[in-house]
C-alpha cells in the first residue's frame, strides 16, 4: 500500500475515533452520554436530536379561543397587563395589575386576582381585603404598596422544604425600590417577607419571574435588563428567597438582537427541567395604525406608533436561552385592534386545561376599553414537534440511558402516515428484537402511546444501558418521548 494511501487511512480512524468520543479533562475517553432517567423529553430543541434526514423542527400556532375576562373593574381599566397564572390544584388564580391610567409605579396601581376552576370560565370575587375606590367590594389582593403593584408576579413555592404560611410567594418592585419579597398561605393574604429589597441590580420595568426550579434545586429569578441598547434578560438564583447571586445576563445563541420585553420563563409542567418562555417582543417604531385608526379604535393616543408579538424560547438552565424560533409563536391577528404598543403580552405560565389540552393566556387590545385577558391552546406538549412530510425522513438520537421499562410517545399521523422505531447501541448498531424490521407501525393521533416491536413492549433489559433511538417517520408528527 502506497504511504499516502496509509495515511489517509489513518486520518480518517482518527477523524472517526473523536466524532464518536469527547476527551474529558481527566484524559478519560468516553461516549457523550445524555441521561435522560424517567424524564419527558419535548422536542422544543436539539438537546436529544443526533441528526435529521428529510425532518425538521416545527413551532406549532396556538388556537385561538377568544377572551376570558375583560379588565373592566373601575380599579382595573386599559393600561392592565403582567398577568401570572398559578395552577393550585384544582384552582386556577389569575394575578394582573390593575391601572386604569398609563403612571407606571404610582398608587393607582393595585394587583387584582381572578380564580376559575377549569381554566375557562373565570370570575372576579370581591376578597374585601383593600378598600379601593371607596368600596371594600372588589377583587384587590395588593394597594397601597406602589411600585410593587406595578408589576407583583406571584408563583406557588414548590420547595419541598417551604412553610405552610409561605406557600405562595412573589416579587415585585421598580429600579427606585428594588425587588421585594412577599409571602402567602393561601394567594390572596400577602405579606412582606423583608423589610428592604432582597435585590437591586436590574431595571425591573417589566414582570419578573421567579420560581422554585426542580432541576436546580434554587429559587432562579429572570428579570429585565438591557443590552447593547436592547431590552434583555438577566438571571440569579437564591438557596433562601432573600438572598440573591449575582446577575448573569442571558445569553440566546447566534440570534439578532431584539427587544423582549417580557420573558415568562418558567418550568414546563410536564417536563420541569426545561423552561419554556413565551414573551413579549416589542418592535418600536413599528406603526400600523394612522392617527384616525387609532380615535377609530379608541387607542391611548401615546399607544399606537409601536407594535409587539408573542415569541417562543427555551431554556435548560443556567444564562443560556435557545431560540430555535425566530418566528412570532403569537401573532397580533386580524384587524387592528393588538396592532398597538405594548399588546399580546403573554401572561405567566402555561397549564393543563383538559386531558389533552394546556392554555397559554396573553393580555390584548392594550391601552383601549376592550382590554381584555385571552386565551390561545396547545394540545400537550404541543408546542413543537419532529415534523415529517408525506415522503418521509428520519431521526437520529444522540446517545443517551434511560430509566423504566417501557417507551411513551405523544403524537400524531395524519391516515397515510407513520411512524417505526428502532433501538440501537451507543455505535449505531441495531439491538436484536428491537430493530425498524421488528417495530410495529403506529399510526392514529394520541397523547400517550406505548411503542412496541412485534407486540412486545418491554425496554427494561436495555435501562441503563446507552442506546440510541432511530425514527421513521411519515406524514407525521412526534412531540414528545418519555421512558416510564
Amino acid at each position: 500500500m502506497k504511504k499516502k494511501y496509509k495515511i489517509k487511512i489513518i486520518l480518517l480512524v482518527i477523524i472517526t475515533f473523536f466524532y464518536k468520543f469527547n476527551v474529558h479533562s481527566t484524559g478519560d475517553l468516553k461516549l457523550e452520554i445524555i441521561d435522560l432517567k424517567d424524564k419527558r423529553e419535548i422536542f422544543v430543541d436539539c438537546h436529544l436530536i443526533e441528526k435529521l434526514q428529510g425532518i425538521n423542527l416545527k413551532m406549532h400556532t396556538p388556537i385561538d379561543e377568544g377572551p376570558v375576562f375583560f379588565f373592566n373593574k373601575p380599579w382595573e381599566g386599559a393600561f392592565s397587563g403582567y398577568v401570572t397564572i398559578v395552577k393550585d390544584n384544582n384552582i386556577y388564580r389569575a394575578y394582573y395589575r390593575g391601572a386604569p391610567r398609563a403612571n407606571d409605579g404610582s398608587l393607582i396601581e393595585t394587583t387584582c386576582y381572578a380564580e376559575s376552576k377549569d381554566g375557562i370560565t373565570w370570575i372576579k370575587p370581591n376578597v374585601s381585603i383593600y378598600e379601593v375606590n371607596g368600596t371594600l367590594e372588589n377583587n384587590v389582593v395588593l394597594a397601597n404598596a406602589a411600585p410593587i403593584t406595578h408589576n407583583f408576579s406571584p408563583f406557588l413555592d414548590l420547595n419541598p422544604e417551604i412553610k405552610s404560611d409561605e406557600r405562595f410567594k412573589a416579587l415585585g418592585g421598580t429600579m427606585s425600590s428594588g425587588l421585594v419579597a412577599y409571602a402567602s398561605s393561601d394567594g390572596k393574604l400577602w405579606k412582606k417577607l423583608n423589610t428592604n429589597a432582597v435585590f437591586r441590580k436590574g431595571e425591573f420595568d417589566s414582570q419578573n419571574v421567579v420560581f422554585w426550579s426542580e432541576s436546580e434545586e434554587c429559587y432562579v429569578c429572570y428579570f429585565r435588563t438591557s443590552n447593547k441598547g436592547f431590552r434583555s434578560v438577566s438571571r440569579t438564583i437564591s438557596d433562601d428567597f432573600i438572598n440573591w447571586s449575582e446577575p448573569e445576563a442571558m445569553t440566546f445563541g447566534d440570534t439578532p438582537m431584539e427587544h423582549l420585553y417580557t420573558q415568562q420563563t418558567s418550568p414546563y409542567f410536564r417536563a420541569p427541567h426545561i423552561y419554556i418562555a413565551i414573551g413579549g417582543r416589542f418592535m418600536p417604531g413599528r406603526q400600523v395604525l394612522t392617527e384616525v385608526q387609532a380615535k377609530e379604535f379608541n387607542v391611548n393616543p401615546g399607544y399606537f406608533k409601536d407594535c409587539s408579538d408573542a415569541f417562543f424560547m427555551t431554556s435548560r438552565g443556567g444564562n443560556v436561552y435557545d431560540r430555535t424560533f425566530m418566528e412570532a409563536f403569537i401573532r397580533p391577528g386580524i384587524g387592528f385592534d393588538n396592532w398597538v404598543s405594548r399588546s399580546n403580552y403573554p401572561a405567566l405560565n402555561v397549564v393543563q386545561t383538559s386531558p389533552t389540552e394546556m392554555s397559554v393566556y396573553v393580555n390584548q387590545d392594550y391601552a383601549q376599553p376592550t382590554a381584555h385577558l385571552h386565551r390561545y391552546s396547545l394540545r400537550l406538549d404541543g408546542f413543537t414537534s419532529l415534523s415529517a412530510p408525506y415522503k418521509g425522513g428520519e431521526v437520529l438520537s444522540k446517545a443517551f440511558t434511560f430509566s423504566g421499562k417501557e417507551l411513551e410517545i405523544n403524537y400524531s399521523t395524519s391516515a397515510a402516515g407513520e411512524l417505526k422505531f428502532e433501538i440501537q447501541d451507543e455505535y449505531g448498531k441495531p439491538i436484536p428484537g428491537y430493530t425498524m424490521d421488528d417495530s410495529d407501525t403506529i399510526i392514529g393521533n394520541e397523547i400517550s402511546r406505548i411503542v412496541t416491536w412485534k407486540g412486545n413492549k418491554n425496554v427494561k433489559p436495555l435501562a441503563s444501558k446507552t442506546i440510541r433511538l432511530r425514527i421513521f417517520m411519515k406524514d407525521a408528527d412526534l412531540y414528545s418521548i418519555k421512558f416510564n
